[in-house]
């Protein structure tokens, strides 16, 4: 559903945008390998078929792909925008989202903010908040393990 709350996003709405996502900007790209960006951006490019696009002003380059100091600067229209801001910064980072056209703000985990979410869903967009894309593209795509790990296996019975 097109501008629904995130926190009014059922599983399968989730799944969905997972499944229909085509191109990813990670706003807030680091180069960093502690910084959690680093870990999903290295996740996004190695077990999904997404174009991955980095955002980051400060930095040229990422896993051998260039960075790009602003989402109005990628060569596409990203999908979906996954935001690894300050809170403070998240207004901004929508402010970004909406003027370039993306259809979908995700807010990686620990990031909330009930007005931003709203004025999203208010300009028709998509929000999923308080979430990990590599973490729910892995549950779509197959399962977890505990560790956070595609185990590649999707089974619901005891073993």
């Amino acid at each position: 559903m097109t501008g629904t709350p995130a926190a009014n996003l059922s599983i399968g709405e989730r799944a969905r945008i997972v499944r229909e996502t085509r191109s990813v900007a990670v706003l807030g790209a680091s180069a960093n390998p502690a910084r959690a960006s680093y870990f999903v951006s290295t996740y996004l490019l190695a077990s999904t078929n997404y174009e991955v696009y980095f955002v980051n002003p400060t930095v040229s380059e990422i896993l051998g792909r260039p960075v790009y100091p602003s989402l109005d600067a990628l060569p596409v229209v990203p999908d979906l925008v996954d935001v690894f801001r300050r809170s403070s910064e998240l207004d901004e980072a929508l402010t970004d989202t909406i003027k370039v056209g993306a259809k979908t703000f995700w807010l990686q985990l620990g990031l909330t903010d009930a007005a931003v979410e709203a004025r999203a869903a208010e300009a028709g967009l998509q929000v999923v908040a308080d979430r990990c894309l590599k973490i729910e593209h892995a549950r779509f795509a197959g399962g977890l393990h505990l560790a956070g790990f595609d185990t590649g296996v999707i089974d619901s019975r005891r073993r």
